[in-house]
C-alpha cells in the first residue's frame, strides 16, 4: 500500500520521480499554484497552450525535464473552474485531482503532490485522493510484469508541520488503506476468494488490531435458525460464514452495527444468470468488503465508537442441493419467506445477518450491498441508492457520504408497495414484481430491523449494485474494477455519530 507523508519543504527541492502540481482552469491559461520558482512557471506558462492543457476537471499532462524542479517528470492535474476568491477549495474537486493525476503515473516509486488548498480538510483530501489514484492490484500476475507501485506520496503545503494537518493525512492513510482492502477482497478471483478464505483474510487483517473476529460456521448457523443465509449457500461446495468484527472502545456512547452483503460468487443459483451477466459476480460482496474495510479503518483511527461489522458469507451456486424456486425457508426472526427466484439472494443473508446485528442492541443500524439491477437502472453507476426507517439517519448517511466524494441518493419505501411482498404460503414473499425492484428490496430488509424499547431501530440501507465495481475507463477516484465504494462514507459517518 502506498505510505503518505506531509511535508513543508518546498516542492521544487523534493527529490522525487514525479512532481503533480493542481492547476485551475483560467479565463485565459490555466492558474498554476503560488511557491514554484520563477523559471518553473515561466517555462509551464510557455508550454501548457501548445500541449492544449487548460486546466479542465480530471485532466493531466505530463513534462519532461521542467526548469527550476528536481523532480524528472511533472504531472499538471486540472482542477476545473478556479473558485470565486474567499470561496474554499471545492475538497471533492481536489480528491478527484490527486487520484487522476497518480493513476496517470507510470514507473514511478515516490510522488509529490503540491495543491492549492492549505485547510486540514483540503491537504488531507489530497492525500487521499493521491493514495487512491496510486491503487495498482498486483496480487494475481504470475509470469508477467505487474505494474509499478507507488511507494510514497509526499503532500506538500506550508502547514505540514501543523498537529491538524498531520492528522488528516494520517486519516487519509487509513481510509485509503481500507478502500485499498476492499478493492482487494471485490477484484480478487472467486476460485480464491470463497467464505472461508474471505474469513481467512479478514482475520489476518484483524490481527494487528483492536477488532475481534467471530466466526458462525454452517453447523452455528443451523443451530441458530439462520435459514436464510443457509439456504442460499447450500448449493455451493464452499459453505456460508457469517462474520462479526467488533471494535468497543472505553468510552463509546454510540454503537453502530454495519452489515454486509458478502456474496463470494452469484451465479443466480437454479434461476442461473445469462452468461454476460455472470462475469462480474465475484464483485457481489463488496458491500461486505466495504464493511470489513471501514471497520478496521474505524479501530485504526481510534474512533470513540463501538462499531460492530457482520459480513454474511455465501455462494450461491446451482447443484444438487441448491435452493429452489417456491421453497419456503425460516429465518433468524422465525419469519418463514417464500423463495420466488433463486437470483434475490443478497436480501436472505442480509435479513439474517441484520437479526444477529439487532440482538446485541445497536444504536443504528446500516446495511450495505450491491443488492438490486433495478439501483443501477434508477440511478447509474456512480451513486448509491439509500433507504430507510428514519429519514433524519438517512440524511446523515447521505451526507456522510457527500463529504467523502461518494454520491448516495435518498430514495422512498413507499408503504403501499408492501403488498407486492404478500404471498399464501408463508409469511412473505422474498421479492414483488419488476416495478419498483431497489424499492419493494428495501422494504423486504426492513421487516428484519430489529426493535429497541418498542420502536425499530433506525436503520437505512445502501444500495452500491452500480458503484461497487466499474467495467469502464477509471473516473475520479474509481479505477477499472473494485472500486471500494461505500468505505470512506462508513468511516465518516461513524466519526460523527461519534460526535453527537
Amino acid at each position: 500500500m502506498t505510505s503518505l507523508t506531509v511535508t513543508a519543504r518546498s516542492a521544487a527541492d523534493l527529490a522525487v520521480d514525479v512532481l503533480v502540481v493542481g492547476a485551475f482552469g483560467g479565463d485565459a491559461s490555466p492558474v498554476l499554484p503560488s511557491g514554484l520558482p520563477e523559471a518553473t512557471t515561466t517555462y509551464l506558462a510557455g508550454a501548457l497552450p501548445t500541449l492544449g492543457f487548460t486546466g479542465a476537471a480530471d485532466s493531466t499532462v505530463v513534462l519532461p525535464a521542467v526548469p527550476g524542479v528536481k523532480a524528472p517528470r511533472v504531472v499538471l492535474a486540472g482542477l476545473g473552474p478556479e473558485p470565486a476568491k474567499k470561496k474554499l477549495v471545492d475538497e471533492n474537486a481536489l480528491r478527484r485531482a490527486a487520484a487522476t493525476a497518480t493513476r496517470a503515473i507510470k514507473d514511478a516509486g515516490t510522488v509529490a503532490v503540491a495543491f492549492p488548498g492549505s485547510s486540514a480538510t483540503a491537504v488531507g483530501a489530497v492525500a487521499e485522493g493521491a493514495a487512491l489514484g496510486a491503487y495498482r492490484f498486483t496480487a494475481q500476475r504470475g509470469t508477467s510484469t505487474p505494474p509499478t507501485v507507488v511507494e510514497t506520496v509526499t503532500v506538500v503545503t506550508d502547514r505540514g508541520r501543523d498537529s491538524a494537518v498531520k492528522a488528516a493525512v494520517k486519516r487519509a492513510a487509513a481510509v485509503a488503506e481500507a478502500v485499498g482492502y476492499a478493492r482487494d477482497l471485490v477484484n480478487t478471483a472467486p476460485n480464491l476468494l470463497y467464505p472461508q478464505t474471505f474469513v481467512d483474510s479478514v482475520r489476518e487483517r484483524a490481527t494487528a488490531s483492536k477488532v475481534k473476529i467471530k466466526v458462525l460456521d454452517e453447523k452455528a448457523l443451523a443451530k441458530g435458525g439462520f435459514g436464510g443465509i443457509l439456504g442460499v449457500g447450500q448449493g455451493s461446495a464452499h459453505a456460508p460464514r457469517l462474520v462479526s468484527m467488533s471494535y468497543k472502545p472505553a468510552k463509546a456512547t454510540h454503537h453502530l452495527a454495519l452489515v454486509g452483503k458478502g456474496m463470494t460468487f452469484d451465479s443466480g443459483g437454479l434461476d442461473i444468470k445469462p452468461a454476460n451477466n455472470m462475469a462480474t459476480m465475484k464483485s457481489d460482496m463488496a458491500g461486505a468488503a466495504a464493511v470489513a474495510g471501514a471497520v478496521l479503518a474505524i479501530a485504526e483511527l481510534g474512533l470513540p465508537i463501538q462499531v460492530t461489522g457482520w459480513l454474511g458469507l455465501a455462494e450461491n451456486m446451482p447443484s444438487g442441493t441448491a435452493q429452489r424456486a417456491s421453497d419456503v425457508v425460516t429465518m433468524r426472526n422465525g419469519m418463514t419467506v417464500e423463495i420466488l427466484n433463486t437470483d434475490a439472494e443478497g436480501r436472505m443473508v442480509l435479513g439474517d445477518a441484520m437479526c444477529a446485528a439487532g440482538e446485541e442492541g445497536p444504536d443504528t443500524i446500516v446495511d450495505i450491498a450491491t443488492l438490486t439491477g433495478a439501483q443501477v437502472v434508477a440511478l447509474g453507476h456512480e451513486v448509491a441508492a439509500v433507504m430507510g426507517n428514519d429519514d433524519d439517519f438517512r440524511t446523515r448517511v447521505c451526507s456522510a457520504g457527500d463529504d467523502m466524494g461518494e454520491d448516495l441518493w435518498p430514495m422512498p419505501l413507499p408503504a403501499a408497495y408492501r403488498k407486492g411482498l404478500e404471498t399464501e404460503v408463508a409469511d412473505i414473499a422474498h421479492k414483488a414484481g419488476p416495478a419498483g425492484g431497489m424499492l419493494t428490496a428495501g422494504l423486504f430488509l426492513k421487516e428484519f430491523v430489529p426493535q429497541a424499547d418498542g420502536h425499530p431501530i433506525p436503520w437505512a440501507h445502501v444500495d452500491i449494485a452500480g458503484p461497487s465495481f466499474n467495467e469502464q475507463a477509471p473516473r475520479g477516484v474509481a479505477p477499472k474494477g473494485g472500486t471500494g465504494f461505500g468505505v470512506a462514507t462508513l468511516v465518516r459517518l461513524a466519526e460523527v455519530l461519534s460526535a453527537d
